[in-house]
């Protein structure tokens, strides 16, 4: 279950491609996540996946 809010949601994703997944698709396919949709609601803060870092930024 990801967090909600969208910001609570950017620390968290960020946190878990930081210490557990290698790139955004692992996360989604581990945790169940819809790629898209969690990229449009961090592009609503104006962040986005950069994979050479493995964060959004």
């Amino acid at each position: 279950m990801l967090p909600e809010d969208p910001v609570i949601l950017l620390s968290f994703v960020n946190l878990k491609l930081r210490d557990f997944y290698d790139s955004l698709d692992a996360l989604c396919e581990d945790l169940g996540a819809d790629r898209q949709a969690l990229a449009e609601k961090l592009a609503a803060l104006d962040y986005h996946y950069d994979a050479e870092r493995n964060q959004f930024v």
